[in-house]
């Protein structure tokens, strides 16, 4: 063995007995694998395909920490192929470029085939993603791709469609406890050696504020275990305090311009709306708490006043909008406080899309109807010869009535008598309706075929 060889090696141990915790307790085979049962299970498809050795292009999905490089890496062990791994974030089309002309150098010469395991694939743009495509339909080399994003967002359809999703799910409180388990009792590459355990408490407070993650959670364990001071016997008693210490806080599952981002406000605007003020203060601490731009938050609190209270309240949307200056005017944290003021004031307030719906329904016959002119006595008579030509003819002027109304017809004659707005039973909207009907005589009850027209997608 060469000089060269012996200094590789050497550097090689070195960087494994220098690695975190999480990277030495990856595990080496598909036994050691915790969790994942509904991809792991030998009688499901990934397990089969690698055992026929017909393994497709696949992409893993799910949330950090749960085993999407420790699953890539078993799989290129598992089918003894060549094994190519780059991050998104740090390659580029010339790395891929590069890795492709090995992987048909070694497909000429009938060598072992070639697994592309792209880290992070969502950072990768669509030019860089198209360099992947012909050559994952050309078999010269099998892709993986891991991605906490969702992949119908994140990928190209023409490569997706290429590719078998697998859908980890976050690590389950059992499941995370045997992964801290096995760390602390390994002996060759865990925390054997130094003889640690934790406290019952310490345990399930490190296993809660993980939330699923195994790459924090071992690596809070590493960190909490090397600063716990060992008794006189050599034994580190690991406390809830030290552990709590190492993590110092929850990791959000959030990504501002991802999946995480658009379910966690999902879930807020479906809690005002369904009236649920405790419901929607969760979702916006949890937005608070992630790193949400504050002025999003503020927007979606107008629209909801908007589209969600309407005229069943009319103050909703005075006060969503001074929650939005007074966010503006403070910033974080104290802008945090209008916030909340606004949400539990829209949760509350009684609900119509009344306004928003006739909106939809007028538009839907502006886009559909023919586009009359507009009818004479709607029209104003500015010069002599308009006046001549009928504009305002018949036109009657409400405030010359007793109060302050006369009935005539307002819309185009091919749409006389369409009803577009129909007011809700709840708030302001009971006295609106009332109003509308002593004016109205068609309008004195709700009752409408138009009424289901277009209404709202159940979507936010």
């Amino acid at each position: 063995m060469s000089s060269e060889s012996l200094f590789d090696f050497d550097r090689k141990v070195q960087a494994e007995h220098d690695a975190p915790l999480a990277e030495r307790m990856r595990p080496r085979t598909f036994a050691d694998f915790v969790g994942q049962d509904q991809i792991v299970d030998p009688d499901r498809v990934l397990l089969k395909s690698i055992a026929a050795g017909r393994l497709p292009s696949i992409i893993l999905w799910g949330p950090p920490g749960t085993g999407k490089t420790t699953l890539a890496r078993l799989v290129a062990t598992s089918t003894q192929v060549d094994f190519q791994p780059v991050s998104a974030v740090t390659s580029g089309v010339a790395d891929l470029r590069r890795i492709v002309a090995g992987a048909k150098d070694r497909k000429g010469m009938h060598r072992q085939s070639t697994i592309l395991f792209v880290d992070e694939i969502h950072r990768f743009n669509k030019a860089q993603q198209d360099v992947i495509l012909p050559h994952v339909e050309d078999g010269t080399i099998t892709f993986i791709g891991a991605t906490t994003e969702n992949p119908s967002f994140e990928v190209i359809a023409p490569l997706l469609s290429r590719c078998r999703v697998f859908t980890l799910q976050s690590l389950d409180p059992d499941q995370m406890k045997a992964i801290v388990s096995r760390a602390l009792a390994d002996q060759t590459v865990g925390l054997g050696p130094m003889h640690a355990t934790l406290a019952e408490d310490a345990t399930d407070h490190l296993v809660n504020i993980a939330n699923g993650d195994a790459r924090i959670a071992l690596n809070a364990l590493e960190t909490a275990a090397y600063t716990s001071t060992p008794d006189v016997d050599g034994n580190r008693v690991i406390s809830v305090e030290t552990i709590a210490d190492a993590l110092q806080r929850r990791s959000p599952m959030y990504d501002k311009a991802g999946e995480s981002h658009y379910d966690t406000v999902s879930a807020f605007i479906k809690s005002v709306r369904g009236s649920s003020p405790d419901g929607a203060l969760y979702w916006l601490a949890r937005m608070i708490e992630s790193g949400e731009d504050p002025m999003f938050i503020a927007r979606r609190l107008v629209i909801l006043a908007s589209e969600d209270i309407g005229l069943a309240d009319p103050q909703a949307l005075p006060l969503a909008v001074a929650a939005q200056q007074a966010v503006h005017f403070l910033g974080l944290p104290e802008g945090r406080i209008p916030l909340a003021e606004a949400t539990v004031y829209l949760a509350c307030a009684p609900k119509s899309n009344s306004a928003y719906a006739a909106l939809n329904q007028a538009m839907q016959d502006v886009r559909e109807q023919a586009n009359e002119p507009v009818p004479l006595h709607l029209r104003n008579a500015v010069t002599g010869m308009m006046k001549d030509m009928g504009y305002g003819k018949d036109y009657k002027y409400s405030h010359n009535y007793e109060g302050h109304f006369k009935e005539q017809e307002y819309l185009p004659p091919s749409l006389k008598g369409r009803r577009y707005y129909h007011p809700g039973e709840e708030g302001a909207e009971q006295e609106i309706s009332q109003r509308l009907g002593r004016w109205w005589s068609d309008k004195a009850s709700d009752n409408h075929p138009n009424q289901a027209i277009n209404r709202p997608s159940e979507n936010p």
